[in-house]
C-alpha cells in the first residue's frame, strides 16, 4: 500500500481513506449492529474489529482492504481528523482480504490515475466473487438511508436541535407530517408539556452530501407526484396530498421506544447501541432495530427514523420516561475504547 506522497505501482493501493469497523464504530450503512456489518462484507465478528482502508489501485480501480491492525488505522484516522499527515502503509501480514468497491462514498480521487471505477470480474472466481460494494442509492429511502440519516442528526446535533425551538416547527395542526401524544402517551416517553411530535422542514438547501445521502429531511416528504404521504393506523405508508397526521403518536415511534426498552432485557448483538462523547456529561445514543434509528442525548430529547417514513425526523421530547430509557441504554451501550 502507498500513502498520497509516493509513487503508485501496478499491484500498489492509493490509500484514500478509512474507517473504523469495530463493536463501537462501524459504518452504519452495512448495518443494525456489528455482527451485521461484518456479515455484508463476509467476516467474522472478531471483538478486536477490523480496519477499512479505501483506495486505488495502479489501474484506477476502487477497492476495500480489510486489516486486523485496528490500532493503526485508528491513528491514522485522528491524525487526518487534525489536519495532519498520515501514511497508513499496513503489513502485507495484517491483511484479511481485498474486497472489490467501496462501501461508503469517497469524495476524493487518487491524482494521475483513471476515474474510479469497479476493477473487472477476477477470471479464476468462475462466478463465485461477490458484486463490488457500492454506497445506496442517495434517491431511494430504505434501511441503510435510514441508518445515514440517524448518523447524520449526530453528527450535526446543534443544527437539528436548534429548530425544535422554533414555534413554526413544532404546529401539529397544518398539513405536515406530524406525531403527536397526549399526557396519557407520556409513559411512552414521547411527550412534552405541549404533547407534540413534529417532524422538521426541508433542509435540502443546506444539506452536505452526507446527509443527502440520508435522504432528505422534510415535513412534507414529497412523493414522485408531489403529494404528501401519510400513515394509517397500522402505519402503512399512503398517498393522500394535503391531508394532516393523524392525532396520536405514529405507530412506528411506539414501536421503536417498546423495542428500544426491550433492550434493557435482553441486550441486543453489540453495536447495536452505542455511546459516545457529548458536550457536558452527557453522551450521544446511537440504537438502531428492525425499521427504525435513534439518535438521543441523554440530557435531552431523541431523534427517531423510521423505514416506513422516508425522509422524516420525528422529534421524540423528553418526558418522564425518555430520561430512565436513555440512561439505562448509556449502560448497557458499546463504547469507543
Amino acid at each position: 500500500m502507498t500513502g498520497t506522497d509516493d509513487a503508485v505501482a501496478d499491484d500498489a493501493l492509493y490509500v484514500l481513506t478509512a474507517v473504523l469497523l469495530t463493536p463501537a464504530q462501524f459504518p452504519s450503512v452495512l448495518g443494525d449492529d456489528y455482527p451485521a456489518a461484518c456479515a455484508a462484507l463476509g467476516l467474522a465478528p472478531h471483538t478486536t474489529g477490523y480496519g477499512l482502508v479505501m483506495g486505488q489501485d495502479g489501474d484506477g480501480a476502487r477497492w476495500t482492504v480489510v486489516v486486523d491492525d485496528v490500532s493503526l488505522v485508528a491513528v491514522a484516522i485522528a491524525s487526518w481528523d487534525c489536519g495532519m499527515q498520515y501514511d497508513l502503509s499496513p503489513d502485507e501480514h495484517s491483511v484479511v482480504c481485498a474486497l472489490p468497491g467501496w462501501p461508503l462514498a469517497v469524495a476524493v480521487a487518487a491524482p494521475g490515475l483513471a476515474a474510479p471505477h469497479d476493477p473487472a470480474p477476477d477470471p479464476e472466481a468462475d462466478g463465485g466473487e461477490l458484486p463490488p460494494l457500492a454506497p445506496p442509492d442517495p434517491d431511494v429511502w430504505g434501511s441503510a438511508q435510514r441508518r445515514l440519516g440517524a448518523d447524520a442528526v449526530a453528527s450535526q446535533w446543534a443544527d437539528w436541535r436548534e429548530q425544535i425551538n422554533d414555534g413554526t416547527t413544532l404546529a401539529a395542526t397544518d398539513d405536515r407530517q406530524a406525531a403527536e401524544t397526549t399526557e396519557d402517551d407520556e409513559a411512552s416517553g414521547a411527550n412534552d408539556e405541549n404533547g407534540e411530535n413534529a417532524s422538521f422542514p426541508d433542509r435540502a438547501d443546506r444539506e452536505d452530501a452526507d446527509a443527502a445521502t440520508a435522504g432528505r429531511a422534510s415535513s412534507e416528504a414529497e412523493t414522485g407526484d408531489g403529494e404528501s404521504p401519510d400513515t394509517d393506523s397500522a402505519g402503512r405508508e399512503g398517498s393522500v396530498p394535503g391531508h394532516s397526521a393523524p392525532s396520536g403518536t405514529h405507530p412506528g415511534v411506539r414501536r421503536a421506544l417498546d423495542e428500544a426498552r426491550a433492550y434493557l432485557d435482553a441486550p441486543p448483538p453489540p453495536g447495536r447501541v452505542r455511546s459516545s462523547f457529548a458536550p457536558g456529561d452527557a453522551r450521544t445514543i446511537r440504537a438502531d432495530g428492525p425499521g427504525w434509528s435513534m439518535v438521543a442525548r441523554t440530557d435531552d430529547m431523541a431523534f427517531l427514523l423510521l423505514d416506513e417514513m422516508p425522509g422524516e425526523i420525528l422529534p421524540v421530547r423528553r418526558g418522564a420516561a425518555l430520561p430512565g430509557l436513555l440512561k439505562a441504554l448509556d449502560t448497557l451501550a458499546v463504547r469507543p475504547s
